[in-house]
C-alpha cells in the first residue's frame, strides 16, 4: 500500500482541509492502479465551494478528510498550495481528469461506469466518449431520481455497478451531494468513485465550458457565473469572499509561526491518515 507522508509535502492544509499535492501523472496512475484492483475508494475534486462548505460543515469536512485522494480543482486552491510550499502545483480538475483517464483507459479496454446527470445528458455523453475513445468500455450508466433512493433501490444500484465490472465510477451529482454519496458507498461499491461535478454536462456539451485562456487565468468560475448568474451569484459572492478571508488568515498565521503552520485555532487536521 502506498503511504502518503505529510512531512514529505504530499498533503497540504488548505484552510484546514488536507488536499493532495500531486501531478497529473501521479493522480492518473493512482486511479489506474486502484481501478485495476477494483478497490473501493473515493476521490474528491476540491474547489473553493467545496472547501468553504467543509469549513462550515464538520460532517462534510470529515468526508473530505477521509477521502482516498482530494485534488486541488479551483485555481485559488492550487495558488494557495503553491504559496504553502508546493511551487509547481497545478489544478487537477474533474472534467480534465475524467477525459485524460478515459484516454488512458481506452487502450486497456478498461470498463467505466457513469453515475449522475440527466438521462439525455448521459446518452449524449456516452456517444461522445465512444466517438473519441472507441476502445473504452462503458459498462453502464445510471441517472438517479431527484428524490432519495429507497434502501431496495440503492441495493439494486450497488449490485448493478458491482456486476458491471467497472474499475471506476464517475459521479456527477454536484457538491456536496456527490461526496456524501461516495462516502456512504465506500466499502459497498467495488470500484473507485470520482466526483466530477459538472463534467458530464461539459463533455456532453449541455453546458459550455470556459475558453482555455480563462481556465488558465483562473477565471472559469467567472465564466460559469456569467452563464448562470441567477443560480450562482450568491454562491460565488459568499464562498469566494469567505475563502479569501480564510486563506489570508492562514497565510498570515504561517508567516507568524516558526514552523510555517497556520496559527489560527479551528483550522482542523492537517492531513488524512495514510492510504494507498
Amino acid at each position: 500500500m502506498e503511504t502518503r507522508d505529510r512531512n514529505a509535502g504530499t498533503v497540504r492544509s488548505v484552510i484546514g482541509l488536507p488536499i493532495d499535492s500531486l501531478s497529473w501523472p501521479i493522480a492518473l496512475s493512482r486511479l489506474s492502479r486502484w481501478a485495476a484492483a477494483r478497490e473501493s475508494r473515493y476521490v474528491c475534486i476540491c474547489n473553493v465551494h467545496s472547501v468553504v462548505t467543509a469549513r462550515l460543515d464538520p460532517r462534510f469536512a470529515m468526508i473530505i478528510r477521509q477521502a482516498d485522494m482530494a485534488t486541488p480543482d479551483g485555481a485559488p486552491i492550487a495558488w494557495l498550495m503553491r504559496r504553502l510550499g508546493a511551487p509547481r502545483q497545478e489544478r487537477i480538475n474533474g472534467p480534465d481528469l475524467m477525459w485524460l483517464y478515459c484516454a488512458q483507459a481506452a487502450p486497456r479496454e478498461e470498463s467505466i461506469f457513469l453515475y449522475g446527470g440527466h438521462h439525455g445528458t448521459l446518452h449524449i455523453l456516452e456517444q461522445m466518449l465512444r466517438k473519441h475513445f472507441p476502445e473504452l468500455r462503458i459498462a453502464g450508466a445510471y441517472s438517479p431520481p431527484y428524490r432519495a433512493l429507497t434502501a431496495e433501490e440503492d441495493e439494486a444500484v450497488v449490485a448493478m455497478i458491482n456486476a458491471s465490472g467497472a474499475g471506476t465510477v464517475w459521479v456527477s451529482l454536484g457538491c456536496p451531494k456527490q461526496e456524501r454519496w461516495m462516502a456512504e458507498h465506500r466499502g459497498r461499491i467495488q470500484a473507485t468513485m470520482i466526483g466530477v461535478g459538472a463534467a458530464f454536462d461539459y463533455h456532453a456539451g449541455t453546458i459550455t465550458r470556459a475558453p482555455l485562456w480563462m481556465q488558465r487565468a483562473g477565471l472559469e468560475w467567472f465564466h460559469r457565473l456569467c452563464c448562470e448568474p441567477r443560480r450562482l451569484w450568491r454562491r460565488y459572492l459568499y464562498t469566494n469572499t469567505l475563502f479569501t478571508l480564510y486563506a489570508s488568515w492562514q497565510l498570515l498565521g504561517r508567516r507568524m509561526t516558526p514552523d510555517g503552520e497556520a496559527a489560527l485555532a479551528g483550522f482542523g487536521e492537517r492531513g488524512r491518515k495514510s492510504s494507498g
